[in-house]
C-alpha cells in the first residue's frame, strides 16, 4: 500500500492550499463573449462522458466554430461519421454529464465546459450542420452548468504547438501495426494502414 496515499478531501486541501481569487472568478454558468470567441475559433474539442462501464473520453474534430452556440447556456455539437463505438453516445443517453475541453491552435488557453446532454437526430437540426451535403446522424446538445478558461501551463510545458515538440510519425506504430498485433495477424496491418486514406475520404464528413 502506498503511504503517501491521500484518503480524504481534507488531506488533500492541507496539501494544495486555497485556490487564488482568479481561479474562482472565472467559473461562471452561461457563455460571454469571451469564452464564444475560443469556442468559435477551436476546431478540436475533448469530450468527456460517463456511463455504467466507466468513463470515456473521445476527441473531436471539425472547422473552427464547429460547436455551435445556440444560446449563452446551450451548445450543440454534429456528431460526424467514425468507428461506430458510439461509446460517448452510449454514455450521454444513461447518465449525461459530460466536460469539454476545446483547443484553439497556437493559443495556450484552453476552455472548459461541464453540463448536461442529450442527442438529438430532428432531422431539420441535423441537416444544419450538413458538409458537403452530408449531415449528421445526430447532433449534440449540451446545457451549460460550468464554463472557464484552463490555465496556459500544461501547453507552454508540452510545447504542444512548437516544432521541436512534434514526433515524426515513422517512430510511431501504426494503426495498422496495432491492429495486426492485437488479432495475432487476422488483420492485414500493412493493407489497413495502404487503404485507410481512401476510406477516410469518403467518410469525413
Amino acid at each position: 500500500m502506498d503511504a503517501g496515499a491521500i484518503g480524504t478531501v481534507e488531506e488533500l486541501e492541507a496539501l494544495y492550499g486555497k485556490p487564488g481569487q482568479t481561479s474562482i472568478v472565472k467559473e461562471i454558468d452561461h457563455i460571454i463573449p469571451a469564452y464564444a470567441a475560443f469556442i468559435e475559433a477551436s476546431p478540436f474539442v475533448s469530450l468527456a462522458t460517463a456511463g455504467p462501464e466507466g468513463l470515456d473520453c473521445s476527441p473531436r474534430g471539425d472547422k473552427p466554430g464547429f460547436v455551435r452556440i445556440h444560446d449563452p447556456r446551450t451548445l450543440m455539437m454534429p456528431d460526424r461519421r467514425g468507428n461506430n463505438r458510439i461509446d460517448s453516445l452510449r454514455n450521454i443517453v444513461r447518465d449525461g454529464r459530460v466536460g469539454l475541453l476545446f483547443l484553439v491552435p497556437g493559443s495556450g488557453t484552453t476552455l472548459r465546459v461541464n453540463g448536461r446532454a442529450h442527442l438529438s437526430a430532428d432531422l431539420e437540426l441535423c441537416a444544419s450542420f450538413a458538409i458537403e451535403e452530408k449531415a449528421p446522424r445526430s447532433v449534440i446538445v449540451i446545457r451549460v452548468e460550468s464554463v472557464y478558461f484552463q490555465c496556459a501551463r500544461a501547453i507552454h510545458r508540452s510545447k504542444l504547438w512548437e516544432r521541436e515538440a512534434q514526433v515524426e510519425p515513422a517512430l510511431l506504430p501504426t494503426p495498422g501495426d496495432i491492429l495486426g498485433e492485437l488479432s495475432r495477424g487476422d488483420i492485414d496491418g500493412k493493407s489497413y494502414d495502404e487503404e485507410w486514406p481512401g476510406r477516410a475520404a469518403k467518410t469525413m464528413w
